[in-house]
């Protein structure tokens, strides 16, 4: 439970780790643009805008001191992608990390994709820790020798030596989007996953990558007639023919891959009717929704805009199931967050492992946690100030206006650089990871 306290069902969320340099100057290249655990949860991948995906390994547990959890350390970094320069639109594209995805294990090697703006790779990452030696045709620095000493036949054997954790490219896609990719989805069957840019959704084969089939396209004849845009897509966790696809119009489209080769008339409409007491100049940007993730189970789908989360079942399209205000008390300050650009800021969502807890970004380094059973919230913070081992996160709340009471932070005192965008949480345990800027967070359940 995600509870700030008094019930014995409480979590109560513990500083663990924190990653990353503590200066101040943080350079554009560090900040950190993605986060995702694999399914195990031992392994947590972290993409920069520098175009690096660096690797944490979950430690073994410690039988000594059986209270404390593995904690996790850099395991593999590599340069995934690399700045380009598109000739014929004369546009940069940017080596930044949009998103990272885990293949199911199958053998010794770890498998991810990458995306920045345009290319998509698939990577194997594996470890080495033995070297062949005693080859009869070259020396042990790789040098051939010269045949003419050769005169005894000798069997290759391999020597043990320190680990190494290679990451290689193995696939990839490229020159599918003409627009920015913002989601990509490794489908249930394994074999194929799909990429959505602003306007188009296409399905790939992970290992063919020549061609791919575009399933979704909404973009018009004539550009000027362009309402919405496609914000974020993913497939279904156990159904292979099925997907989602949310809009800046605050929709969602549900598709069946069945009904035809383009999806381009969906199965199901998700909407909520606006409010009109609401109803404002910013209504529209507000409503877009900047993440959609389904439950592990399949059955609830999450969205998040930029001041809600909502909770939707798959077999209801006319309102979402449940509706948790984020920070509700950002509303009167719209305007100011338009000037500043940050009403376009696009916070992620994610489920705690059995669908009971779903949690969030704001700003000030806050994250918020909804337990959905028992009807609770909590506000967390992730700063240096209480990120000595073991120590509880205390929980902070926010004075929309009126009398200010002691711990409560004003709203105008709100720092809108410091912002939490991507948040994960361990498939299976109550570990969950947070970025702010350039620093990964790591918090944990405290052991009693």
């Amino acid at each position: 439970m995600a509870g700030a306290g008094g019930g014995s069902n409480d979590v109560q969320w513990c500083f663990s780790q924190v990653k990353g340099a503590i200066d101040d100057d943080v350079a554009e290249a560090d900040i950190i643009s993605t986060v995702e655990f694999n399914h195990s949860g031992e392994l947590l991948a972290t993409g920069d805008k520098g175009g690096r995906v660096v690797i944490f390994q979950q430690e073994l547990e410690n039988k000594c001191q059986p209270q404390s959890r593995g904690e996790y350390n850099v395991y593999s970094t590599f340069q995934s992608h690399e700045p380009e320069f598109d000739y014929l639109k004369s546009l940069e594209i940017e080596e930044k990390i949009n998103k990272i995805r885990w293949l199911p294990q199958k053998n010794a090697a770890q498998f991810l994709l990458s995306t920045n703006d345009k290319t998509i790779k698939l990577w194997k990452i594996s470890e080495r820790d033995k070297r062949p030696e005693g080859y009869n045709l070259k020396e042990e620095d790789g040098t051939y020798r010269d045949l003419t000493t050769v005169t005894t036949l000798r069997v290759p054997v391999f020597r043990p030596m320190d680990l190494m954790v290679e990451a290689s490219p193995r696939r990839v896609f490229a020159n599918a989007h003409t627009y920015h990719i913002n989601s990509i989805s490794v489908n249930s069957d394994y074999e194929t996953y799909l990429s959505a840019d602003d306007l188009r959704i296409n399905l790939w084969h992970l290992e063919i990558t020549d061609r791919s089939f575009n399933i979704v396209d909404i973009k018009p004849a004539n550009m000027e007639e362009l309402t919405e845009v496609i914000t974020a897509s993913e497939f279904h966790p156990n159904q292979c023919n099925t997907f989602v696809y949310s809009s800046s119009k605050g929709t969602i489209r549900l598709c069946d891959m069945r009904a035809s080769a383009l999806c381009d008339k969906h199965s199901k409409l998700f909407e909520e009717p606006e409010d009109p007491s609401n109803r404002s100049f910013f209504s529209e940007i507000i409503s877009s929704i900047s993440d959609v993730k389904f439950s592990h189970n399949g059955r609830y789908m999450m969205t998040r805009d930029y001041l809600s989360i909502k909770i939707w079942d798959l077999n209801m399209e006319t309102r979402p199931v449940e509706t948790y205000q984020v920070h509700e008390y950002l509303r009167s300050k719209l305007c100011s967050l338009y000037e500043n650009d940050c009403i376009f800021d696009k916070f992620e969502c994610c489920w705690n492992g059995n669908d009971s807890v779903v949690m969030t970004g704001s700003y000030n380094n806050f994250f918020r946690m909804f337990d959905r059973g028992q009807q609770r919230d909590v506000t967390l913070e992730a700063s240096r100030e209480s990120s000595k081992p073991r120590s509880v996160l205390k929980p902070r709340k926010v004075c929309a206006g009126g009398k200010r009471k002691k711990d409560e932070i004003s709203v105008d005192s709100l720092d809108f650089n410091k912002k939490i965008l991507h948040t994960a949480w361990h498939p299976q345990e109550n570990i969950i990871a947070v970025a702010t800027t350039n620093n990964l967070y790591i918090f944990q359940d405290k052991l009693n």
